[in-house]
């Protein structure tokens, strides 16, 4: 990456051809970005299209599959706070695949670009995320966040007795949050075919050209991915008063 690129992108893909499977029976008529998040009339990639534009995003391409149809039906009647385009991968191309065959409908592919997947709600900083990546001149950036394990946890001593039951701790680790920045160069690196997260992102991280920008403490993020994450969404919007 040069020291000539802007540091806060102005496009983005959006990877939106999942099947959604365990999002059924929403998804059967859907693909899941179409998804409404109950108590909002809008779906998910509603959400992420004003997040992308409140955050200086003028241009998304957004990489269809599963039902695009339903998809584009939508997003050409819809008011859309920004320019979109869409692709449609006539064959599975796999995730890094179809990431570089939409980064090749960028409006500008000298200049770097953000990517998120098609099932995430989250409001956070991008421009902070932004230029994070670009102060420790990496080729690719991932967000990182820090979900809640989905049981309660036991909190013992050293000698086994039990000291409290933790309702849906925080877990220890951090988890890959579906939201990127990455260089112009970073599109050559993406494979034709195949999963970029087995392929480029190993190569990079060897190679100390890969950060990870983890979620400012506060910041909301949930993939949905199951009915109870909808359900789970729909609670926590009522209780932050929208």
């Amino acid at each position: 990456m040069t020291g000539a690129q802007h540091p806060h992108p102005t496009q983005a893909v959006v990877l939106a051809g999942g099947q959604g499977s365990r999002l059924r029976p929403y998804t059967d008529d859907r693909p899941k970005p179409m998804v409404e998040i109950p108590g909002t009339g809008t779906p998910i990639i509603g959400h992420q299209l004003s997040w992308l534009a409140s955050e200086g995003v003028t241009d998304v391409v957004v990489s269809c599959g599963h039902l695009a149809g339903v998809l584009q039906e939508w997003l050409d009647g819809a008011q859309l706070p920004l320019r979109v385009t869409t692709v449609v991968e006539t064959v599975p191309l796999g995730r890094g695949g179809g990431l570089k065959y939409a980064a090749g409908s960028l409006p500008r592919p000298d200049e770097p670009w953000y990517a998120t997947n098609g099932d995430i709600w989250t409001r956070f900083p991008l421009r902070e995320m932004a230029a994070f990546h670009h102060e420790r001149d990496a080729e690719a950036t991932l967000a990182l966040a820090r979900p809640r394990i989905p049981w309660g946890a036991v909190e013992t001593d050293a000698f086994g007795h039990v000291l409290d039951f933790i309702e849906s701790p925080p877990s220890p680790y951090l988890i890959n949050a579906g939201v990127y920045v990455f260089s112009a160069a970073f599109t050559e690196l993406l494979p034709d075919r195949g999963d970029h997260e087995r392929t480029t992102f190993p190569r990079l991280a060897r190679e100390r050209r890969l950060a990870g920008f983890p979620l400012p403490q506060g910041a909301y993020w949930r993939a949905i991915d199951t009915a109870k994450d909808l359900t789970e969404a729909a609670e926590e919007l009522t209780a932050h008063g929208g």
